[in-house]
């Protein structure tokens, strides 16, 4: 009987290679009577607890994360507890009391100087900063982390989830984020009062209900050729960008932080009399993934028109962006928004009507000429998948993705010259060569 036990105890006994295996989400109990068990989350995360009694009162004591702490450092821990709750001694208060209470305020501060390192993107750092400074910090700042409960993030998220739901989701998200860091820290214990399933998923409406995705003002197709006129006009390199932007229907950051080495080109200018736009080219841009809103490469077809201002533009051997600000750094998204802004004014100054988006009844706006092309590519009866994938959006089920070995790039080159044509006033050529594309 005796033998018979102990090679129950010993079948349940942990392994480190089984700590840092492949593990389903679940308890996973460690044998030796102390009560020790790893949890592993449904998000990967694995944490030690020791289960005991102190007090007449079941508890569970935190002690750490693999693989920070060792399956062995876990064991001798959870045994030092049971032996001080043998001696009438609480450890779970020791070490609370040995911890300085951390408010939510400086977790915030902590959390960020660590986790910001991970963000390339200045703006994305400073969205973080400004938005826990907001929305959170005001309700939350002066709470212990240990003292944060559903409630009271509550209180800080219901004043916009209705109103600004898109921000709101985000708050809650890096909410959620600085709470777990400081429960792996050591700060606080038990479930994250801000995670969303089975959660505030309860007491909050679904974001994606609450309120429609966000729409950027669009250029509308009949004032495509008289801006683009203009913009020619501007030799800034806001406005290079701005023109590079709209012959590749890209996002701003992508050709904001785009570099000399991300373009498979040949740069060297020709002495050839025909039209840059005539020429033919297979010049690719390949954007990394760290790049890409997706996380996945994306190769754009850079069409005649796009390399030769590509091929105009100055080389600064000290800076590899492509279009650098006058200080040699990235362009600020601002830059390139304010010419739009500058050219809408400078129209209506000029007795005109401006650039508007009649539906949204605002000014268009650098975003809002990817859906210019994208209605453009719908009216003239493009490939649906084609047009998206310049987008560089998902396209079909993630099954249909796996099998998809194609990102019909020079179909898209063609579809993209005929839409230069359109967006230079050469709308006949487009529409003569069309059906060749599709």
């Amino acid at each position: 009987m005796i033998i018979e036990q102990s090679e129950r105890r010993k079948s349940k006994t942990l392994t480190a290679a089984k700590v840092n295996g492949n593990l389903e989400p679940g308890k996973y109990h460690d044998g030796g009577g102390v009560g020790l068990f790893l949890r592993v989350e449904k998000n990967g995360s694995r944490r030690w607890l020791q289960r005991t009694t102190i007090n007449g009162k079941r508890r569970e004591i935190g002690l750490g994360s693999p693989p920070n702490v060792s399956l062995a450092d876990a064991r001798d821990q959870a045994s030092h507890n049971k032996r001080r709750v043998r001696d009438g001694l609480d450890p779970l208060t020791e070490k609370r009391n040995s911890k300085k209470a951390l408010t939510f305020a400086e977790a915030v501060d902590i959390f960020l100087d660590v986790k910001l390192d991970e963000f390339r993107n200045e703006k994305h750092k400073n969205q973080w900063r400004s938005t826990l400074a907001t929305y959170a910090k005001p309700t939350l700042g002066k709470l212990s982390v240990s003292e944060v409960f559903v409630q009271d993030v509550l209180q800080a998220l219901k004043p916009i989830w209705s109103s600004k739901t898109e921000t709101a989701s985000r708050v809650r998200g890096r909410i959620e984020a600085v709470l777990s860091w400081a429960t792996v820290s050591g700060y606080r214990e038990g479930d994250n009062p801000a995670r969303w399933r089975g959660n505030l998923s309860e007491l909050l409406p679904n974001p994606n209900k609450v309120a429609e995705k966000k729409k950027y003002p669009a250029l509308q197709s009949k004032d495509v050729q008289r801006w683009w006129s203009e913009l020619i006009q501007r030799d800034a390199m806001g406005a290079k960008a701005l023109q590079f932007i709209m012959l590749n229907a890209s996002r701003s950051g992508e050709v904001r932080g785009m570099t000399w080495d991300e373009l498979d080109i040949e740069l060297e200018k020709t002495n050839s009399e025909t039209a840059p736009c005539d020429i033919a080219t297979s010049a690719t841009w390949i954007i990394p993934a760290p790049r890409m809103k997706a996380k996945k490469e994306h190769r754009v077809a850079l069409t005649s028109e796009a390399v030769a201002l590509l091929r105009s533009l100055p080389r600064n051997k000290n800076c590899s962006l492509v279009f650098p600000s006058a200080k040699s750094k990235q362009l600020s998204d601002m830059t390139i928004s304010a010419t739009m802004r500058r050219m809408h004014a400078e129209d209506i100054k000029r007795d005109g009507k401006g650039y508007m988006d009649p539906q949204i009844k605002r000014p268009a706006v650098p975003h809002g000429l990817r859906s210019t092309f994208r209605d453009w590519a719908a009216e003239r009866g493009y490939d649906r998948d084609m047009a998206e994938i310049q987008l560089s959006h998902a396209v079909g089920s993630a099954t249909e993705r796996s099998y998809r070995r194609t990102d019909m790039i020079e179909r898209r080159r063609a579809m993209m010259e005929a839409w230069g044509r359109f967006v230079r006033g050469e709308e006949e050529h487009s529409l003569a060569n069309m059906e060749a594309i599709k």
